[in-house]
């Protein structure tokens, strides 16, 4: 009958806009479920899945897991006698500015309890002796330095300073020498300079390098240490002429220097602040 629906037919509405758009909807005809089917896609995922948990547990065994009690990576620069300082430590007032070519005297040693008997051994001094009681108060002062660690770094500061010398390299003299003494090698530098000199000269190799002083000044460690080396070493004049010494002949430096550090600075670099003979 007109206005009545027939409820035994799926119902259609149409409905008609002022354009020729014309939106429809049917009611879809009921299904029963349908059981999802397995795709390739899927069974790849499944595959790929089970090959990173293989993996996983294969590293798992061969590496093992962190406990909190492995080593430390190995730092080559923590130990021996020329470790640098590590960029950006705030280090004293009187830190240098380059460390490319500062040497520590001596370089950190594994640090040693401060209550263990330190005793200097009898080749260095005499047990009570004054230069025995100065190396045990640095050694309490200073649980990193040893005579023999101590040693090994001043003679090979000796040689890099040496060097520098005759190849007036400022730099390395500034960073190696007290203000004071480094005066006195600069001064030496300009009047070769200025007379147009030039010094050749080899460092052969070290002799001899023995602990004549030592002593502890309100934390101010100082170490006198007498060097016996072989050198070849001449001046030539701006001509060429040679003015002093031989290019080929090797001759015995006697050389006696003094080193200082403050035991209370973090700064662990040690400065010649006197020179000598003999």
């Amino acid at each position: 009958m007109p206005g009545s629906l027939d409820q035994s037919k799926p119902q259609k509405l149409c409905c008609q806009a002022s354009g020729s758009a014309q939106f429809v909807q049917k009611s879809a005809p009921i299904h029963g479920s349908r059981k999802p089917h397995m795709t390739a896609d899927t069974l790849i995922n499944l595959l790929f899945l089970a090959i990173a948990v293989v993996v996983f547990f294969r590293l798992r065994a061969a590496l093992g897991k962190r406990t909190g009690n492995e080593r430390p990576p190995h730092d080559p620069y923590a130990s021996g006698p020329f470790e640098r300082r590590k960029q950006g430590e705030d280090n004293s007032a009187d830190t240098l500015d380059n460390d490319d070519n500062v040497i520590p005297l001596p370089g950190h040693e594994p640090t040693r309890d401060a209550q263990i008997e330190t005793a200097p051994r009898p080749a260095y001094a005499p047990e009570g002796s004054a230069l025995a009681n100065g190396l045990a108060q640095i050694e309490l002062a200073d649980s990193n330095f040893t005579p023999e660690g101590f040693l090994d770094g001043a003679g090979k500061a000796h040689e890099m300073i040496v060097n520098a010398f005759s190849a007036a390299d400022r730099d390395t003299l500034r960073q190696l020498l007290d203000d004071d003494v480094y005066r006195d090698f600069e001064a030496a530098i300009e009047d070769r300079e200025v007379e147009g000199r030039k010094l050749e000269q080899s460092y052969v190799g070290l002799s001899s390098a023995d602990i004549t002083e030592a002593e502890l000044d309100n934390g101010r460690a100082r170490v006198t240490v007498r060097f016996a080396s072989e050198i070849i070493s001449a001046l030539r004049a701006a001509n060429g002429d040679i003015v002093e010494g031989s290019p080929e002949a090797v001759r015995q430096v006697v050389d006696v220097w003094t080193f200082e550090r403050d035991t209370k600075a973090r700064d662990p670099n040690w400065k010649v602040v006197a020179t000598g003979g003999n």
